[in-house]
């Protein structure tokens, strides 16, 4: 069927913005399938082959840039899971008292299973399995969970606190996590001692200083077929399907047409996505010039708010796992920038409501740590330091240069005259923070 230069380019680029998070997680997908080892890819993350993980045994280090927004509140693990090969299991070690979660999302950054402490779940062997599998399912897996895609990203949280006996304890917790493809299940636990991982060669250009590109426009309608295939459509998707189908097919053989349509590709790259980094562009405001979503792993057909989180900080958590509050802006509304001063102060008992932590991290435009001479990135429950007023409320300072000996426990290190943005995490939030009853204080300027 011949359709026009113009059709195509406007099928394309509405494909383009509504496939990107998961062609993003596809190629993430094939970098995984290059791992030639469970181990940390440059020495700084978890790298591993298809259906196995590997965890770190201590904060990411500031240099990784393979995802936008990191923290170093907790020990990450990550793996992907080919659910279209093989089911999962997924090993759960007895954490006590410690909080932790296990994110489980599908290709569309989706969750589709509750492993951590906020759900109760106890130690034990726990199954991930496509959609379309209809195995037996072995005595001792305590709960079975199923995809919607083939694909699924399996990424291991455990908090720490910030000190060097506490990084001590958690290490035999860390050696019980693990993920192994069904055969390999035999009941008993497995464990690594994850401090004692090779280092391996990243597959991909990590050298700049934003998030590693996982979508190119150059080779995104080479590779959608693959993503069209692994994610089935969703109720009511059958049409958008049944269109870029048809538009592959006559791309195929029409290199004029295809080059339209890349051509198309970057311009919504430039022109629509970019600027989804920034998160003063997007989101539900919420107070204080702060934003945040309510559909977090749970997008569904919001292929706006599915979009924009994948580019700013892609591989968030489910909404009752944790919420993210996000701000640019100063209580004015001015950019944030070290060339200034700021105060992010919570009143008397007004820290953030939770039941596992919280933490304010600050990132530079491209979402990554700001390197300093604390090496401090972020702030809140891990610092036992803080120091309260004598009022009873907690005020961060946020500024390039240290603050005053008796502040400096208190103190976010800023860049030097650069735009920054500020991250606010309540991990396991309660019911205030849900419902929108807590807002987080607004940065502050001083005169």
């Amino acid at each position: 069927m011949k359709i026009t230069p113009e059709f195509a380019r406007l099928v394309a680029g509405d494909t383009y913005f509504w496939a990107w998070p998961m062609m993003n997680i596809y190629n993430r997908r094939l970098a995984f399938k290059q791992a030639p080892e469970v181990g940390l890819m440059n020495g700084i993350l978890p790298f591993a082959p298809l259906n196995s993980l590997a965890m770190l045994s201590d904060y990411v280090k500031p240099e990784e840039r393979w995802v936008a927004c990191p923290n170093q509140d907790v020990v990450y693990g990550g793996g992907i899971a080919a659910l279209d090969e093989t089911p999962v299991v997924v090993q759960v070690p007895d954490f006590g008292d410690r909080f932790w979660v296990c994110q489980v999302v599908d290709l569309r950054t989706d969750s589709f299973a509750q492993i951590g402490k906020m759900y109760g779940t106890l130690p034990g062997f726990y199954l991930l399995v496509g959609p379309n599998w209809k195995g037996q399912v072995p005595k001792g897996i305590a709960k079975v969970f199923r995809a919607k895609t083939g694909t699924a990203f399996v990424g291991p949280r455990v908090f720490m606190d910030d000190s060097p006996e506490d990084r001590e304890a958690v290490q035999p917790l860390l050696a019980g996590i693990d993920m192994y493809s069904l055969d390999r299940f035999d009941g008993r636990p497995k464990t690594h001692d994850w401090r004692k991982l090779p280092t391996l060669k990243s597959p991909m250009d990590d050298t700049a200083g934003s998030e590693t590109k996982w979508v190119l426009p150059e080779k995104f309608f080479d590779e959608l077929s693959l993503v069209l295939k692994d994610a089935p459509p969703l109720p009511g998707e059958e049409a958008r399907y049944a269109q870029v189908t048809a538009l592959l097919a006559a791309l195929m053989n029409n290199p004029a047409l295809k080059q339209g349509a890349i051509d198309e590709a970057k311009r919504v790259e430039e022109e629509l996505v970019s600027p989804l980094l920034q998160f003063r562009n997007w989101g539900v405001p919420v107070g204080n010039n702060w934003s945040s979503t309510n559909n977090n792993a749970a997008f569904g057909t919001d292929y706006f708010t599915r979009t924009a989180v994948a580019k700013s900080n892609i591989l968030v958590n489910a909404p009752a796992e944790t919420k993210y509050f996000y701000q640019d802006l100063d209580g004015d509304g001015r950019r944030l920038n070290g060339a200034n001063r700021y105060t992010v102060t919570f009143p008397k008992d007004r820290t953030p409501p939770v039941e596992g932590f919280w933490s304010l991290t600050l990132y530079d435009v491209q979402h990554f740590f700001v390197p300093n001479v604390m090496k401090r990135y972020s702030v809140g429950t891990k610092n036992k330091d803080l120091k309260l007023g004598s009022d009873g409320s907690l005020t961060i300072y946020v500024q390039s240069d240290p603050p005053g000996d008796d502040k400096r426990a208190n103190w976010l290190p800023a860049p030097s005259n650069e735009d920054f943005t500020l991250f606010l995490r309540a991990y396991w939030p309660r019911v205030p923070v849900i419902d929108g009853t807590w807002i987080p204080p607004a940065a502050v300027r001083a005169t």
